[in-house]
């Protein structure tokens, strides 16, 4: 297809480098993954600049603005030419490890706790 008419969208995700290969894009369209305009779509869909794409892959739900077409998969810091990240910063603490555990120190070595030590620790944190 041509820049005129829009790109597949699964060739369009690879291509900005939001999967990491085109039947992994393929794949998350067709499961629900990839939506425009509250539709999910198929892996033949059309995009466009101007296009608001909605993506996830969980636990984050992405959010990106298409604002041009690569002819060819593109180098990563050239992604920023061809897409907005629109996603809230919330969204983004979710990929960020220990945001949303707490996760203690324990010595290389020492095992799993025992039942008196992780009943130590759930009194411990609440």
């Amino acid at each position: 297809m041509t820049a005129q008419t829009g790109e597949r969208i699964d060739k369009y995700l690879w291509n900005v480098r939001i999967y990491k290969s085109r039947s992994a894009s393929t794949d998350a369209c067709h499961r629900g993954r990839v939506i425009i305009a509250g539709v999910p779509v198929k892996a033949a869909h059309p995009v466009s600049p101007g296009t608001t794409v909605i993506v996830k892959k969980p636990p984050v739900t992405y959010t990106f603005l298409v604002t041009g077409l690569p002819r060819n998969r593109v180098g990563a810091n050239l992604v920023s030419e061809y897409l907005k990240d629109l996603t809230p910063e919330e969204e983004k603490n979710k990929t960020v490890p220990g945001s949303s555990m707490i996760n203690g120190y324990r010595p290389r070595g020492s095992g799993r706790p025992t039942k008196k030590e992780r009943r130590e620790i759930e009194n411990f944190l609440g």
